[in-house]
């Protein structure tokens, strides 16, 4: 058995707050931070809505030189890792070795908005107004490095691409870099901003993106009237620690990570597999890691996109997975709120999954108006419930079939 991990510190930026308390208090509360898109022409596209950060000032985390240097998913991270480790009330160099720090954060697309900037300037101006620093803008193993970078963080460094579970998988590989003792202290989790006219045209034309126009109630994950997800930007960064470490110094512990599960589907570049076979096999997966019969699970913390095949294969899959059981937990999706963050959304909703423990309280699935028949489910309708919550599942999702799932628990 490896070590134990635990949570020391959260950080986040959000289309709810530029904070973790912040969004988690708008999350509790129901309120959604999806609106008119604004940094977008959006007479070029037919979807006018978008879960923007907004009010983001990078002065207050980063050199301004610096940040001219940074695509803005890299200061999403840059700023969501600093705010995690100052909650962590650790001191990188101080209480613990630059070497055993590591930062293992995903991107699913990285630096869209910067590449597409710099193409315009080559086609219109030519090779010579093209930025210098063009290409760490925008490749996304960057937000990792910057962060490395800025906080002296000198163990292994790293990048899960997997698309919308990009930030998911970077927590669970980060988790068993500590597991094996290669590091005490992991800054992990997941960032994104491409809320650009190119990926709004891509996902429109795929049908994946919701048509309703007003925002408040486009992203309706689990209900009939469902019509596909809302883009979204923004970061969200956990401090894992190795638990003797972390109890030696005193620290604040949110939560324990006890378990991951990471699978393929084999099947379709965008479709889950039929009846959720993939998730089925990640969610198992992550229980018997964790040790946790199916019964010990309180909450889930769904994928939960808005879109029709995800909403039902992922409730067909929870169904398989916990048998009767799936009608005793409950299960919302916070995109209902953030929108859908692609590759920082699974490190959001980790976060979320953490304060649920925490706080013991379950959010809710905000639009929730008119039940589907085939998904009959605890959805948290509209508004948050209080339980004491000892175990919380999270899964999430990403196109290419790449499905991951954690396991939180109560310490």
């Amino acid at each position: 058995m490896g070590k134990r991990v635990v949570i020391t510190g959260i950080g986040a930026v959000t289309p709810l707050g530029n904070d973790a308390y912040t969004t988690w208090n708008n999350i509790k509360n129901g309120v959604s931070g999806i609106g008119p898109a604004t940094s977008i022409d959006t007479e070029k596209v037919d979807i006018n809505i978008a879960a923007e950060v907004k009010e983001f000032a990078p002065e207050q985390f980063i050199d301004k030189k610096e940040a001219r240097r940074m695509g803005r998913y890299s200061q999403f991270a840059v700023a969501a890792s600093k705010m995690a480790v100052k909650d962590s009330g650790i001191e990188i160099g101080r209480d613990i070795s630059p070497e055993r720090v590591g930062v293992w954060i995903g991107s699913g697309i990285g630096g869209l908005a910067e590449f597409e900037e710099q193409h315009r300037r080559f086609i219109e101006k030519g090779q010579r107004r093209v930025n210098p620093f063009t290409i760490p803008l925008f490749i996304p193993d960057m937000a990792a490095g910057q962060v490395s970078i800025e906080l002296g963080a000198k163990g292994i460094n790293n990048c899960s691409v997997t698309a919308c579970a990009s930030g998911a998988n970077s927590i669970g590989d980060a988790f068993r870099v500590i597991q094996k003792g290669d590091a005490e202290l992991m800054i992990a989790g997941g960032t994104e901003a491409t809320i650009t006219e190119m990926t709004i045209a891509g996902f429109s034309n795929m049908t994946a993106l919701s048509k309703n126009p007003d925002p408040q109630t486009a992203s309706r994950p689990f209900d009939k009237n469902r019509d596909g997800f809302v883009i979204g930007e923004g970061a969200g960064i956990i401090i894992l620690e190795e638990m003797e470490h972390a109890l030696a110094r005193g620290a604040n512990i949110y939560a324990e990570l006890i378990g991951y599960g990471g699978t393929g589907d084999a099947h379709h570049i965008t479709t889950p597999a039929p009846d959720g076979e993939g998730a089925i096999r990640a969610m198992k997966m992550a229980l018997a890691d964790a040790g946790v019969a199916p019964e010990q699970v309180d909450y889930i913390n769904a994928h939960g996109t808005s879109t029709y095949y995800n909403d039902l294969y992922e409730t067909l899959a929870i169904k398989e997975v916990f048998k009767e059981h799936a009608y005793k937990l409950s299960v919302s999706s916070t995109k209902s709120m953030t929108g859908h963050l692609l590759g920082a959304t699974g490190a959001i909703e980790a976060i979320f999954s953490i304060l649920a423990i925490k706080e013991g309280i379950m959010p809710p699935t905000i639009n929730y108006e008119t039940p589907d028949e085939q998904l009959d489910l605890d959805y948290v309708p509209n508004v948050a419930k209080k339980k004491d919550v000892q175990v919380v599942l999270s899964n999430s999702f990403g196109f290419g079939g790449h499905n991951a799932t954690l396991v939180f628990k109560k310490v």
